[in-house]
């Protein structure tokens, strides 16, 4: 499950990464023909920041990790974001299935696209043991992917069944409602704000219990310190989130 830093807010105390550094012979992005997540070997686990005029290349998750196919299969895929594609994938040592979130590594151009990444790491490990989000179960890296770990809920998107159903009655609203708003209590009590809560970031662990969700898509959370008044924005298409 990774190492839960519970009781740490506003990220100074959680595992740290290595930040970038100046490497004056690197020249650009490794050069890729799919999203697919297989890597050619001969590649190097770097990546570039092209915002600036000096290139920097550094491993996104600061140190060397297992190869993920060691450990784990790769299936078909369950979902697409900005950023990263889910994978089904199966542990070779169990046969317990997960969902893996592939993000391409070409797609982070900037310093605070690789720390975003580095962050919904840590956040999800800091959240590490709640009922009602998505665990983690681990992190690799690879010449062009980042891959996360984690649970499989294969009861599909809260979106999906509220649509699939039409409507809820007002006490299987209000249970549901009681859940999401337990999920942002627990955040916050952390020191984490989400920031992209919507039905199609709450999935079903199993299509037979409504009530069994799990908030996912730690993407866009932040860590805050108690006390702290954030006025920053964030929004999804339809969704829109401020943070009072």
């Amino acid at each position: 499950m990774g190492n839960a830093c519970r009781g740490s807010f506003g990220g100074k105390t959680f595992q740290g990464y290595p930040q970038p550094q100046d490497h004056s012979e690197s020249n650009s992005n490794p050069k890729h023909n799919s999203d697919s997540p297989n890597p050619k070997k001969e590649q190097q686990p770097l990546v570039t920041m092209n915002r600036t005029s000096t290139n920097q290349s550094y491993y996104v998750l600061g140190h060397k990790t297992p190869n993920i196919r060691d450990l784990y299969t790769l299936g078909r895929k369950l979902g697409q974001g900005q950023f990263g594609t889910t994978y089904l994938c199966t542990e070779l040592s169990s046969g317990i299935d997960y969902a893996c979130k592939s993000i391409a590594k070409r797609k982070l151009i900037s310093k605070e696209d690789v720390e975003d990444v580095r962050r919904e790491i840590q956040i999800m490990h800091h959240l590490a043991g709640h009922k009602n989000i998505v665990s983690i179960k681990g992190a690799y890296e690879d010449p062009l992917y980042v891959h996360i770990v984690m649970e499989l809920c294969g009861g599909g998107e809260l979106f999906d069944r509220i649509i699939q159903r039409g409507h809820y009655t007002e006490r299987k609203a209000a249970d549901l409602t009681k859940i999401i708003v337990g999920v942002v209590e627990a955040c916050h009590s952390l020191g984490v704000m989400h920031r992209d809560l919507k039905p199609e970031n709450f999935l079903l662990v199993n299509k037979d219990d409504d009530f069994s969700l799990k908030a996912i898509d730690f993407g866009l959370s932040v860590f805050f310190k108690p006390g702290q008044s954030p006025t920053f924005f964030s929004f999804t298409f339809y969704f829109f989130t401020h943070s009072p």
